[in-house]
């Protein structure tokens, strides 16, 4: 998240499908000076090569991108067997080709079905996480390889959308795999493009990757950065998803007016007994609301108070 000394107040979300070649950074400084806005921050990088939906923070909204950040992610990628690159992708150099061996659909399937489910996996070199305060990527463009834990993820969904065939026609030649991806947080794509191909006795990298799904959002609902800048002003504020919409999955409270001064205070505040109040206890975390403004984050205990925990200024451009 970064933040500037001049621009505007602007609260909210823009849902961004971003293009090919450019950073998730510079997109989000791009849409950024569309909006003048003076706060920014998006919810978890796509690599260059990457496209699709990238949903971008600006305001009091950059104080739920981390929250963002543990959302289930779908993606649509296209692996290239037979050749691994030194970032998995292919934008790096190629550093291991193999023959593809031939295979049947049946044993492609059950190949597949192999990483469904929690597995253990191994991050990539050429990633943000960091060793000893340096981004491993840092190290990788200096030719340093460590060694890395393996880390506990979901695969939810993997499924063959498409197997590119040779000239020939045979599957067994077929050295492309089209696949839908829903995973949880902290997957490495390039990590399963790779143990894909290993496992079918080859090698394997990304050769496209698009997002298609961020939590509860789309690329469906994404502009491209020439939509966006083909709005006038009004139409391009009124794209912005308020700042709450990711935090629809907790209860809601509303609050009098001594209450939210209360609150506003940092004092916790004893909350009227309603028939869903276990409910709202047993959750822990609420949004907490005045006359249908949202206030911001707190937490209920078992006594039936609410203390704050995360407030929001959403003042207005």
């Amino acid at each position: 998240m970064s933040k500037r000394t001049s621009g505007r107040n602007v609260h909210g979300i823009i849902l961004l499908d971003k293009r090919l070649g450019v950073s998730s950074n510079k997109a989000l400084q791009e849409v950024r000076r569309l909006l003048n806005a003076n706060k920014a921050g998006h919810t978890g990088s796509l690599d260059p090569l990457a496209t699709g939906l990238l949903p971008l923070c600006f305001g009091e909204a950059t104080k739920v991108s981390a929250l963002m950040l543990d959302d289930n992610k779908r993606y649509q990628v296209v692996v290239q067997l037979g050749v691994m690159t030194d970032t998995g992708d292919a934008e790096g150099e190629v550093i291991l080709t193999k023959p593809v061996p031939e295979y049947s659909m049946a044993s492609l399937k059950a190949c597949l079905q192999q990483f469904v489910g929690e597995i253990d996996q191994v991050p990539p070199m050429y990633s943000a996480l960091k060793h000893q305060g340096k981004k491993l990527y840092e190290l990788a463009r200096e030719g340093i390889t460590i060694e890395r834990k393996a880390r506990r993820i979901s695969i939810f969904e993997l499924n063959l959308l498409e197997n590119v065939q040779t000239e020939a026609g045979a599957l067994g030649g077929s050295d492309q795999l089209v696949l839908d991806v829903l995973c949880s947080k902290g997957t490495y794509i390039r990590s399963l493009a790779e143990d894909i191909g290993h496992a079918l006795g080859t090698c394997g990298t990304v050769k496209v990757l698009r997002r298609l799904e961020a939590g509860q959002f789309s690329i469906e609902q994404a502009k491209t950065i020439e939509q966006l800048t083909e709005m006038d002003e009004q139409t391009l504020f009124d794209s912005l998803i308020a700042v709450d919409k990711p935090l629809e999955f907790l209860p809601a409270v509303q609050l009098s007016e001594d209450e939210a001064v209360a609150i506003h205070y940092g004092q916790a505040i004893t909350y009227p007994y309603s028939s869903d109040i276990d409910r709202i206890i047993s959750q822990g975390a609420i949004r907490m609301y005045h006359a249908d403004v949202f206030l911001g984050l707190g937490e209920m205990g078992l006594d039936g108070k609410i203390a704050p925990k995360k407030l929001f200024n959403m003042t207005n451009h």
